[in-house]
């Protein structure tokens, strides 16, 4: 059933074998960047299929087979076949599959495949190289363990949601599943990692993934705030709560962002604003008193922005290196020259994607294939 050629024999992972027990975003992500990085990837579906075939609309309508967009934003790449684990013919296929992977990746309830001789004791007797990661809301040990986790759960306990959002307002999640994205890479990196010791050791190994580990690694500066003073970092909405002038502000005709980090930026930034007069106000020349007196100068910023297009304050600023930038709808997004340059969004077979954003010197990405439709390659 593996491939006897790899996909893109210049790819990093060509020729790694990878079988995909997960379903809906944080598994499927992971498969889907080991297979874009050229991994063999065969994801084992159920015979109701990944749920998020069915999380339309908007549809994808691709051989024959209508799955919800949601669906192929996660499975490219890969090869898909259906199993039912209640039958011991299905059980034996998967077995006698991992018996062969490099790479396994579940994302089911802690515990929940030891039932089906699927679990890493059980693998990793009859394939001692192998490397089982395990995604889950809580990891393998905790009080919470055996619970299923979700992404908006995941954000509200990891921190995210109170550091998001204006100051006075409601907590807010972010735009996009960070939780689950966020674990699907760390847990690239962490099947990397094993298995560049096996080359020195012979073995695989368990790779523990919890989306709330994965998202609370990411609180960084935030945690090192409450670690130095003891006090929650406050929710600062588009303000940075070590810098300023630096946030959103207004032109003419829509807003920009401006992030002059230092005072040599400030400087340059006051140039191009024409008001070079503050850098003689002593409330300004350094960045703590400009965090002292941030509301006056955001206001004396924003009065200087106001009168000028995007377009122009945005030129001006790139002449000048300040850094500034547009906030883009999607749409916009995929219109600019700089991603149109770098190729993010690609499509194979007629289906629209966006690339996993590696860029090598001596390899390049296996984009081949579409999402597959269920069980399409049984």
């Amino acid at each position: 059933m593996w491939l006897d050629k790899p996909r893109n024999p210049n790819a990093p992972l060509a020729g790694l074998k990878v079988l995909e027990l997960a379903r809906v975003l944080a598994g499927p992500w992971v498969g889907q960047t080991l297979a874009d990085l050229g991994a063999d990837v065969i994801k084992v579906e159920s015979p109701e299929g990944d749920g998020t075939r069915q999380w339309g609309p908007p549809w994808i309508e691709h051989d024959g087979e209508r799955s919800a967009a949601y669906y192929h934003a996660a499975n490219r790449g890969k090869r898909s076949i259906v199993a039912d684990f209640r039958g011991a013919a299905d059980l034996d296929r998967v077995r006698t599959l991992a018996a062969g992977a490099d790479v396994l990746v579940e994302n089911f309830k802690t515990g929940s495949l030891t039932k089906f001789g699927l679990d890493y004791a059980s693998l990793s007797a009859a394939n001692p190289g192998l490397v089982y990661c395990s995604v889950t809301g809580f990891g393998q040990t905790g009080p919470r363990a055996h619970e299923a986790g979700y992404d908006f759960v995941i954000q509200g306990m990891s921190g995210f949601m109170a550091l998001t959002g204006e100051p006075d307002g409601q907590p807010m999640k972010m735009g996009i599943s960070i939780s689950d994205l966020t674990c699907g890479l760390y847990s690239v990196i962490g099947i990397q990692a094993a298995l560049a010791m096996r080359e020195r050791t012979g073995r695989g190994q368990h790779v523990d993934m919890a989306l709330l580990d994965c998202s609370v690694s990411l609180l960084a500066s935030q945690a090192m705030h409450l670690f130095a003073t003891g006090q929650n970092p406050p929710r600062m909405g588009n303000e940075h709560a070590q810098v300023s002038a630096y946030g959103v502000f207004p032109a003419s005709d829509g807003q920009i962002v401006l992030a002059p980090a230092n005072d040599g930026l400030f400087r340059k930034t006051l140039k191009v604003l024409g008001r070079e007069d503050l850098l003689e106000d002593d409330r300004f020349t350094t960045n703590e008193g400009r965090l002292a007196n941030r509301d006056q100068l955001d206001r004396i910023i924003a009065e200087a922005t106001r009168s000028r297009t995007r377009s122009d304050l945005l030129a001006a600023c790139a002449k000048a290196g300040v850094p500034a930038g547009p906030i883009n709808d999607i749409d916009q997004v995929f219109g600019d020259p700089q991603i149109m340059d770098r190729g993010m969004k690609i499509e194979l077979d007629g289906v629209a994607g966006v690339r996993s954003p590696f860029a090598f010197s001596g390899a390049e990405l296996a984009l081949d294939t579409p999402s597959p439709a269920h069980g399409q390659h049984d």
